[in-house]
C-alpha cells in the first residue's frame, strides 16, 4: 500500500452500527480526507500491529492519522472534528474525560451486535464512494495501492 498520509478510518465490516458510521462521515466529509479499511483485513491487523505497543485487539472504530492511533472516544473525536455539518458540536466532548468517554464507547462497542445486530460479510461500497476503500489482497487479488 502507498503511503498517502491520508488519515485511515478502520471499522467492523460485519457490525451495523459501525457501517452506518462509515456512510455518515463519507457524506460529511466533501474533500474525501478519510479512507477506509475494513479491521477484517490482513492489512488492518498489520497497521495495528505496526502502530501499538501491545498485542491488545482493537475492535471498533480506530484512525490512524499521520502515524499516530486513535481509538474508542478519542477516534471519534478526531474524526467528527474534521467533518463538516452541525456534527462538529460533539468536538464539545473533549472536555469530558476520557475515562468517562471510553467506557461509555466501550459499553456501546461491547453491546453493538446485540443493539444494531451485525452483516454476513463486509461492505461493499458502491461505485461513487469505492475509491474511498483500501483495497486489499483479500478483496482484490492482488493489492491496490
Amino acid at each position: 500500500m502507498k503511503k498517502d498520509n491520508q488519515p485511515i478510518i478502520m471499522f467492523d465490516g460485519i457490525c451495523n452500527v459501525c457501517n452506518h458510521w462509515v456512510q455518515f462521515v463519507i457524506k460529511r466529509d466533501p474533500k474525501g480526507i478519510f479512507k477506509f479499511l475494513s479491521l477484517q483485513s490482513d492489512l488492518a491487523c498489520s497497521l495495528i500491529t505496526d502502530h501499538t505497543q501491545n498485542n491488545k485487539q482493537l475492535d471498533s472504530i480506530i484512525l490512524i492519522d499521520k502515524d499516530q492511533i486513535y481509538t474508542e472516544s478519542t477516534a471519534i473525536l478526531h474524526i467528527i472534528n474534521k467533518l463538516t455539518g452541525p456534527i462538529r458540536f460533539f468536538v464539545l466532548f473533549w472536555i469530558m474525560p476520557k475515562k468517562i468517554r471510553d467506557k461509555a464507547y466501550r459499553f456501546i462497542a461491547k453491546n453493538r451486535y446485540r443493539f444494531f445486530g451485525k452483516k454476513e460479510s463486509c461492505l461493499v461500497p458502491s461505485k461513487e464512494i469505492q475509491n474511498r476503500f483500501i483495497k486489499t489482497e483479500t478483496e482484490s487479488g492482488k493489492t491496490d495501492e
